[in-house]
């Protein structure tokens, strides 16, 4: 078999009424299997790397998969283990696990080492300008049966957090907490902005409430300043979304700062590389939960790791309304709080192409880190 055609394929689409851009990755072969990768990451440059690394992997055999990470990864010398060149390098991975697990008329966790559990623990969110609205966020996804939540109950600029954003952030979880009862886990999520004198703060006034994670504390840069307030505070410290590559983690581990760590499935490597990461985590007895705040395919490909990697614990996102749209075949729903392994062959799914070209790349399109937490941009100043 070989590789005829590497090419990305962009759409837009909403979640939570904000518009955003997708990435995917088509792979067609000889024989007529087509498999389809994400790369998701927010600028169209990213498009243009798939498009011109598919060029080096025209005539190749789709399933040397190592040798074609491996020459991707040091095609070029100054281009290495960034953003861009991972999330293009990881849609064309999982792409070609897609491919050989068709071939093969697999799962693709069938070649990852074969399933360990049959059903996937997710959680959905309990964001909120307002204590009220935070309530209510979380029971939009509690009456559906989900028994996790996570929220980002910061409001603030910058990393020294205000007084008053910092009542606002407690009193959000300590009323929500009150809604959920104990019976619900409860993840804080902070996407690292907040001062390690801050974040020990607001951790420590958290404890009471039991949080299950604590996640990005403070900027992922710095791995001293994320240790000094793991061993400040009683919380499950969770980091790692902006961490990319096993080389990324090899200083992290060693500190024991962190509880679970997050890594990308489209943005640190792929499929291999997120099971190799998962693996020094366990070493570490570290938790893993891949990061997935995207399209379909990083939700699906995410699901295939899961289910045969050890130290999982709980995944999230999935739960968006329009992925069923957006692809061929069944994706996974949820049901009381878990999702379903992928069916069929590969990823057990493929983007419909006429749903890609009826949304198409949209200029006008943002990818917030707050994920509507707080107001739009121009409310809050921000450039």
């Amino acid at each position: 078999m070989k590789i005829t055609s590497v090419k990305s394929v962009v759409a837009s689409a909403e979640t939570g009424g904000i518009p955003r851009n997708y990435v995917f990755v088509k792979i067609e072969t000889d024989e007529g299997i087509t498999g389809w990768g994400e790369s998701t990451l927010g600028p169209m440059a990213v498009a243009t790397l798939v498009d011109e690394f598919g060029k080096r992997l025209l005539g190749e055999d789709p399933s040397q998969i190592e040798k074609h990470w491996q020459m991707l990864y040091y095609h070029q010398h100054s281009l290495r283990g960034g953003a861009i060149q991972m999330s293009a390098i990881s849609g064309i991975e999982i792409a070609l696990w897609d491919i050989k697990g068709q071939a093969l008329g697999v799962p693709i966790y069938e070649l990852l080492g074969g399933k360990i559990r049959d059903r996937i623990w997710c959680y959905g969110r309990w964001d909120g300008l307002t204590p009220e609205a935070a309530i209510e966020r979380a029971e939009e996804f509690t009456s559906q049966g989900i028994t996790a939540l996570k929220g980002d109950p910061f409001d603030h600029q910058g990393i020294f957090i205000d007084r008053e954003s910092e009542k606002r952030a407690i009193e959000k979880m300590r009323r929500v907490r009150e809604h959920v009862g104990d019976g619900v886990e409860l993840l804080v999520e902070a996407h690292g902005r907040l001062s390690p004198s801050d974040a020990i703060r607001v951790g420590l006034a958290l404890e009471e409430y039991r949080p299950f994670m604590y996640e990005e504390p403070v900027p992922p840069e710095n791995l001293e300043a994320l240790k000094k307030v793991a061993d400040s505070i009683n919380i499950p410290i969770a980091t790692g979304e902006r961490l990319y590559t096993k080389w990324d983690y090899a200083g992290l581990f060693p500190l024991q700062a962190v509880a679970l760590i997050q890594p990308d499935i489209v943005q640190a490597g792929g499929l291999l590389e997120l099971k190799k990461i998962a693996a020094m985590a366990e070493a570490h007895y570290v938790g893993f939960q891949p990061h997935n705040p995207y399209g379909p395919i990083c939700t699906v490909a995410s699901l295939h790791l899961d289910a045969c990697t050890p130290n999982f614990l709980i995944q999230e996102g999935g739960l968006d309304p329009w992925f069923q749209d957006a692809v061929i075949g069944n994706f996974p729903k949820q049901k009381d709080g878990f999702l379903p392994l992928p069916e069929g062959a590969g990823l057990g799914i493929a983007i419909d192409e006429d749903w890609a070209s009826r949304n198409p790349w949209n200029d006008d399109a943002i990818w917030t880190f707050n994920r509507g937490t707080v107001a739009p941009r121009q409310q809050v100043g921000w450039p």
